[in-house]
């Protein structure tokens, strides 16, 4: 049992107690006014009879009961006015605050419907395919209808990992932790001209990993499918830095089509020599990818950067280097 239950068979009683005071009081006051009446007729004129006394007694205390009926009905018609007047508007309040949740709730619904018309819009008006936008949006719908906890969480922080990259790439520049080899190999495979590439000390070791690998064959598939012309220029400080190692991995990279050399920067002319500089790989002459190196010379930061400014720096550089460095410097003693 609830407490609404209790409270009703509680007041119950006390709504029939009421009923029977007030009956009880009625019943007084008629009988108390009949009682005077007669009285005061058997004083004011006892030669009319007792058949007049008790009629004129009847009436008034009849009347008296009457009359207080009437004030009842009266008192609870007014109450009843009152809880419909406060009924009415508790359900005017109610339909005005559905009303503007509705009419709230349909002009969100509207205006989300316009930003995704008007994104659609966009996408199409977009030179970018937008069927991949699509396919995104509809996959991403199907695994917050059907997937688990975990996967909704992980999709929805790849969706925000991937709308910061767009963000950033609309920005001119992008960066991540790390070095990253995706960006990396995904680039390569969107090239359609050329890839300029330098090499450092930095990322030696990367040669002999597995992402070097595909890397490598995403560069020999631009090479002969594409006819992208890739040149990288390993950069060394001195002559005994070109090592056994550095021309292996030098000759590997040709048999893949690549134009590599070896720069030996104490050879050059002092006008050619640079400032040390990180690693970066220059795509179709519009992006440069780059690689930052803590003190202990590991990549600590991948940043692309797109701003034409920049990325003609680059090319210029690149381009003194390739041209002062003759092919087949790296065998020289």
């Amino acid at each position: 049992m609830n407490g609404t239950t209790t409270g009703e068979v509680r007041a119950a009683p006390q709504r029939e107690e009421q009923r029977v005071s007030k009956v009880f009081r009625k019943t007084l006051v008629t009988a108390v006014v009949a009682a005077g009446t007669f009285l005061l007729t058997n004083a004011l004129t006892p030669d009319q009879g007792e058949l007049w006394q008790w009629t004129v007694s009847i009436t008034l205390g009849s009347a008296t009961l009457l009359v207080q009926y009437l004030v009842d009905f009266g008192e609870r018609l007014e109450t009843v006015e009152e809880y419909q007047k406060r009924r009415l508007r508790e359900m005017k309040d109610r339909l005005t605050a559905h009303h503007a949740e509705m009419r709230e709730a349909i002009d969100e619904s509207f205006a989300k419907i316009n930003d995704a018309t008007e994104l659609f819009s966009q996408v199409d008006r977009s030179v970018l395919r937008s069927d991949g936008v699509t396919r995104l949006a509809r996959k991403y719908t199907q695994v917050g209808e059907h997937g688990s906890e975990i996967v909704k969480t992980f999709a929805q922080e790849e969706i925000g990992r991937l709308a910061s990259l767009m963000e950033s790439l609309s920005n001119g520049s992008a960066e991540c932790p790390g070095e990253n080899h995706e960006w990396l190999i995904d680039l390569t495979t969107c090239a359609r001209r050329t890839v300029y590439a330098t090499s450092t000390d930095v990322d030696r070791d990367f040669w002999f990993s597995e992402p070097a690998k595909r890397y490598l064959a995403a560069q020999g598939e631009a090479i002969k499918k594409r006819g992208v012309q890739v040149r990288r220029l390993f950069l060394v400080d001195e002559p005994e830095h070109v090592t056994e190692g550095l021309r292996t991995v030098c000759a590997r990279q040709r048999t893949f089509g690549i134009d590599a050399r070896i720069a030996v920067q104490s050879r050059l002319e002092p006008s050619v020599q640079v400032t040390p500089l990180n690693d970066f790989i220059i795509f179709d002459g519009e992006l440069c990818y780059e690689t930052e190196p803590d003190v202990r010379v590991v990549p600590v930061k991948t940043t692309l950067k797109m701003t034409p400014e920049h990325v003609r720096e680059r090319v210029n550089r690149f381009n003194v280097l390739w041209e002062a460095t003759e092919e087949g410097t790296e065998t020289a003693d």
